[in-house]
C-alpha cells in the first residue's frame, strides 16, 4: 500500500505471473486514493439506489456506470471491488464467494452465441459477453432495456452531487485514474491527440431541429488530465493506475515524458524538467503529486528491453503465487476430524503443480494462486483444470505429451487416471477396442467412419487430450486421491 504521508513521488511495477493478484493490488491502492462521502450518507445513497436490485441488475448497473466513465470493457475482480457490488453483497450478508456469483451472472446472461464463453444453464435474455482476452462487456443491443436502471443511476449521481453542493466539499472524488494497456494504445490516449468531436448546430432558417455535426480538436488523455487536476490540488496525492503495462509501445505511449516521470525531474524539483508536447505545443512538466503504479505480466516475453528502460524510473516488486493463501476443499471440509484422505489442499496442489512447472518450462510459467482462490468444491476444481489450467499450460508446453503428463505425474498411470492423454495411443486403444467389438455388430462402411473420426479428434487437439472423465466429472476424478498424488 503506498505511505499516503510521503511527499517524495512513487513510481512502482508490480510483476509476476498471471494470477498473482497483481491488478488487485492496483484495485486497493486506487481505495486509498479516493475521498468517500461520510459513511452514513453514502449508505442511505447507495441502499435506496440497490435495495430492489437483483443481483443481473447490479452488475448491468456498473456496467452502465463504467461506461459513463468512458470504460467499455471490465474484468471479474474489478467488477467485484465495485462500490455498488460491495454494497449488494453488505445488504444480502454476503463475504465469501463473491468472485462465483459474478461469474455466475456473467456466464448465465450470455449468448449462445458466443465464442467465449460455455455455459449451459443460460437465461433467455442476454446481456453480456466476453472478448479473448478475458474482459468483460455489455452487450450493445441491451441497453435498449436497461432505461429504467440507466435513469435510477442517474437520479443516484445527481443526489451525490446535490450532496457535495450542500456540503460544499469536494467529497467523494476519486484521486485516481485506471487505464488498461492494449496493443493499439498510444500517446493520443494517454497524453494528448487529435480526436472526433460531436457537437450540435445551431438552429437555420429552414431547419426546426437542431444538426448533429464532427470536428476534430487536441484532446488531452487519461495522464495529462491527471497532471492537470494533482496541479490545481497540490496539497494532496493523485495516481495513474496502468494494468498490464508492457502490452503496449511505453516509449511510443509517454512519448517525450518517459524522462519526466523521474522522481527527480518532477516540477519543483531539483533536477526538474519541462516539454513542449507533442500536438498542442504547451509548456508541462509532470507535478510532484504524481504516483504512477502498473503491473507487468512476466509471461510476456516481446517488450524484453521495456524493463531495462524503466528500470531507472520505476521500482519493481515482485508478486510471487501465494499457495498459503488457498484452502481445503472436501465434503464437509469444515469438519475438524475429517480424514485428511477426503479432503484437497488446494495450496499443496499449486505448489505441486508450480514445481514441476518450474523443472520444465521454467519459473515464469507458474500458476498463480488466482486460479484456484474462489474455489469451493471439487466440480468447481475440475472446471478450473480443464477450461483454465490445462490449457495454459498447453500453451507454454508447446502441446508436447511428455512435459504435460509429468507436470499432472501421469507417467506409469493407467489410461483411466491420467489427466492428459496422448492423443495418439488413445486412438490406438480405441482404434484396437473397435475392431475387438465390432466384427458382428457393425457393418464395415460405419466402422470405418468411426475410425476416422477418431484419427479427426486427435488432430484437433494438437497431440494431446484431456481425459474425457475429468471433462465429465465422473469416474476416478471424482475422489480426492487422484488430486493429492499431485502434491509432491
Amino acid at each position: 500500500m503506498p505511505d499516503m504521508s510521503t511527499h517524495e513521488p512513487t513510481n512502482i511495477i508490480y510483476t509476476g505471473v498471471a494470477g498473482t493478484g497483481k491488478t488487485y493490488r492496483l484495485l486497493q491502492i486506487a481505495k486509498q486514493y479516493t475521498d468517500c462521502l461520510h459513511e452514513t450518507d453514502n449508505e442511505a445513497l447507495l441502499g435506496q439506489l440497490l435495495q430492489s436490485l437483483s443481483w443481473r441488475d447490479v452488475v448491468c448497473l456498473i456496467f452502465l456506470d463504467l461506461q459513463s466513465k468512458k470504460q467499455d470493457l471490465v474484468k471479474v475482480p474489478e467488477l467485484v471491488n465495485h462500490i455498488f457490488f460491495a454494497t449488494k453483497a453488505l445488504q444480502n450478508d454476503r463475504e465469501k464467494n463473491l468472485s462465483n456469483t459474478a461469474w455466475s451472472v456473467l456466464q448465465m446472461h450470455s449468448p449462445t452465441t458466443s465464442d467465449t464463453v460455455s455455459y449451459k444453464n443460460r437465461a433467455s435474455q442476454a446481456y453480456f459477453d466476453k472478448d479473448s482476452s478475458g474482459a468483460w462487456y455489455l452487450l450493445p443491443e441491451s441497453r435498449g432495456l436497461l432505461t429504467e436502471l440507466s435513469q435510477q443511476l442517474a437520479e443516484f449521481k445527481q443526489a451525490q452531487r446535490d450532496h457535495q453542493t450542500n456540503q460544499n466539499q469536494s467529497m467523494g472524488q476519486q484521486r485516481f485514474s485506471m487505464v488498461s494497456f492494449h496493443q493499439a494504445y498510444g500517446y493520443e490516449e494517454f497524453v494528448e491527440g487529435i480526436r472526433p468531436m460531436i457537437g450540435r448546430s445551431t438552429h437555420t432558417h429552414n431547419s426546426h431541429s437542431n444538426q448533429t455535426q464532427m470536428s476534430y480538436g487536441i484532446q488531452d488523455g487519461a495522464f495529462l488530465t491527471l497532471c492537470q487536476r494533482a496541479a490545481r490540488d497540490p496539497q494532496r496525492r493523485y495516481a495513474m493506475l496502468i494494468d498490464e503495462i508492457n502490452r503496449a509501445n511505453v516509449s511510443r505511449v509517454f512519448g517525450e515524458l518517459l524522462s519526466l516521470i523521474e522522481p527527480d525531474k518532477r516540477a519543483g524539483k531539483p533536477n526538474a524538467m519541462t516539454v513542449n508536447l507533442a500536438y498542442s505545443g504547451r509548456a508541462f512538466s509532470v507535478p510532484e503529486n504524481v504516483d504512477i503504479y502498473a503491473t507487468m505480466n512476466t509471461q510476456d516475453h516481446s517488450l524484453a528491453p521495456l524493463d531495462m528502460a524503466l528500470r531507472r524510473r520505476f521500482r519493481f516488486i515482485d508478486c510471487p503465487p501465494q499457495p498459503e493463501l488457498l484452502p481445503t476443499i472436501g465434503e464437509d471440509s469444515n469438519t475438524s476430524d475429517l480424514l485428511p484422505t477426503n479432503i484437497i489442499d488446494l495450496g499443496q496442489l499449486l505448489t505441486g503443480l508450480n514445481t514441476r512447472i518450474t523443472q520444465t518450462l521454467g519459473a515464469e510459467a507458474q500458476l498463480g494462486h488466482a486460479f484456484l482462490f474462489s474455489i469451493d468444491d471439487l466440480a468447481q476444481l475440475q472446471t478450473a483444470l480443464v477450461e483454465q489450467i490445462i490449457p495454459q499450460l498447453a500453451q507454454s508446453a508447446g502441446g508436447q505429451v511428455a512435459i504435460l503428463q509429468y507436470i499432472f505425474r501421469d507417467e506409469q498411470q493407467p489410461l483411466r487416471t491420467q489427466f492428459i492423454h496422448d492423443s495418439q495411443t488413445v486412438m490406438s486403444h480405441d482404434l484396437h477396442r473397435s475392431l475387438n467389438h465390432s466384427n458382428d455388430t457393425l457393418p464395415q462402411h460405419q466402422l470405418f467412419a468411426g475410425q476416422g473420426a477418431l484419427f479427426g479428434q486427435a488432430m484437433d487437439v494438437g497431440g494431446y487430450r484431456i481425459n474425457a472423465d475429468l471433462v465429465a466429472k465422473t469416474g476416478e476424478f471424482g475422489k480426492p486421491a487422484i488430486y493429492q498424488r499431485l502434491y509432491e
